[in-house]
């Protein structure tokens, strides 16, 4: 157990919203397809360089900066944690982390049915959120002997964190000029999971009748685990052979769906949408679960003369353990359970204009083929768009305008103004770059923040390298 508490500290401190504005409607990049299954599709096929096609790495904060603790400002540290962590911060505050490595992927077209894009592949994703136990951090800070009547909610511990393999297969299909509709299944294997999220209760101290102080305790807490026990027991397991087992279909398995589409309002007005990761895991193996469940109320060690010294080897201190134990009994159990995936909602709406980039007479394509009722590319596009995922504590979401150029058929460039719970001032440049067959892609948000890494709180990079044919479909 106290194994298992420090590993959600560390996986806490860690720890984002996997918001992937700079890639989403990209649409001259074949990960784009990820984040939108009913992307408009130009690609004859591609192929994804392994363990290079796709990397990205999003990490952020919403309280509280490395800087603003260990800033050299001629601040106590004392002071300052409890200005800033302490009182600064709400249970609503959190830190978190995302990243994902895509394995292997790819996409073709089939001769005979040109309107219809197939992609597949497999990518690795962690993902970690830890909000900040307030009221736990204060009874542990200041102790409960100046904080008599006051109720710490043991609500605010809500932490999970999991890695795990998806492997996917996708299907694109234009069903006519204005609308393009996607779907893509996926199978989860994964390869450990940490969660305590349903935590009810409180811990209250109040003036006793035996004793000084009366302390009660209300608790419903539960802390899951799977694949985490195995590693933690057995000194002699090769690690990286149980890894690589679980994430090839060895691990505990789900199963997921995702969504989108794309329709032309106008010629030059395009709305989008996904939802992402509609998916359960159920957990069978490996299982260790912890338990706290019940009510107490205790006034300490109790000793009263003259009856204590007719047993003078008594164990005052081991009786209220085993009386606490008693009434409120902590265990551990080895049932399965089952995880719902983080559930994403992406919206965008996209107004193309300037001069055409590509039109269909450039593409030299047959009576039978269905681009001849493709609409005209523009050079630019500005639009705005929407971004929800599912917390433990509730809907999360972020707002984005942006700005795209492109540059002939090598070269296209994505600016981001982003609004969330990170930061007000997050602009993010996407570069995506064509040579011959070869296609590179980079991206980074919150720039203003890089001048100073230690005061930002959020980073997001992402990059890949792909191979794509554009020839006639």
């Amino acid at each position: 157990m106290v194994k298992i508490f420090f590993a959600i500290l560390f996986f806490g401190n860690l720890l984002n919203a996997q918001n992937k504005q700079l890639l989403y409607d990209f649409i001259e990049i074949p990960q784009a397809l990820i984040v939108n299954p009913g992307m408009e599709t130009g690609f004859q096929w591609h192929a994804g360089i392994p363990m290079l096609s796709g990397l990205s790495f999003h990490t952020g904060t919403s309280g509280v900066s490395v800087n603003d603790l260990f800033a050299n400002d001629g601040l106590d540290f004392t002071q300052k944690f409890t200005e800033r962590v302490l009182d600064g911060l709400s249970h609503r505050d959190e830190i978190s982390t995302n990243f994902q490595i895509e394995v292997f992927s790819g996409g073709f077209r089939i001769a005979n049915k040109p309107d219809q894009y197939y992609s597949f592949g497999m990518y690795v994703e962690s993902d970690f959120i830890n909000y900040w136990p307030k009221d736990l951090a204060i009874l542990g800070f200041e102790g409960n002997a100046d904080n008599l009547n006051r109720e710490f909610d043991l609500g605010h511990l809500k932490t999970r964190g999991e890695l795990l393999s998806v492997f996917h297969i996708g299907i694109n299909k234009k069903i006519d000029r204005n609308l393009t509709i996607g779907a893509r299944a996926k199978l989860y294997s994964s390869i450990f999971n940490l969660n305590s999220t349903r935590n009810k209760g409180y811990f209250v101290t109040t003036e006793g009748q035996n004793n000084i102080y009366s302390n009660t305790l209300d608790a419903d807490m539960e802390l899951r685990s799977s694949g985490i026990q195995e590693i933690l027991d057995d000194d002699s397991l090769d690690l990286s052979r149980t890894l690589t087992k679980r994430a090839l279909f060895g691990g505990n398995l789900g199963l997921g769906l995702d969504i989108g589409f794309t329709y032309s309002l106008t010629d030059q007005t395009v709305f989008t949408g996904s939802i992402l990761d509609i998916g359960f895991v159920y957990h069978n193996k490996d299982i260790k679960n912890y338990t706290l469940n019940g009510r107490a109320t205790v006034e300490g060690i109790e000793i009263i003369l003259p009856q204590a010294l007719a047993n003078p080897n008594a164990d005052f201190w081991q009786d209220l353990v085993d009386e606490i134990e008693e009434i409120v009994p902590f265990d551990n159990n080895e049932n399965g359970f089952v995880t719902f995936r983080p559930t994403k909602l992406n919206a965008s709406i996209r107004y193309n204009f300037g001069e055409p980039s590509l039109s269909t007479e450039d593409c030299n394509c047959g009576p039978d083929t269905y681009l001849n009722d493709s609409r005209i590319k523009y050079v630019n596009s500005i639009g705005g768009q929407i971004f929800v995922i599912n917390r433990p504590r509730g809907p999360q979401a972020a707002l984005t305008a942006f700005y795209q150029r492109r540059f002939g058929k090598s070269l296209a460039l994505k600016t981001t103004y982003t609004i969330d719970k990170f930061s007000f001032s997050n602009i993010g440049v996407g570069i995506n770059s064509q040579i011959g067959p070869v296609n590179f892609y980079i991206m980074a948000d919150n720039l203003l923040a890089y001048n100073n890494i230690a005061d930002t709180h959020y980073a997001s990079f992402q990059l890949g390298l792909n191979i794509i044919s554009w020839e006639k479909k």
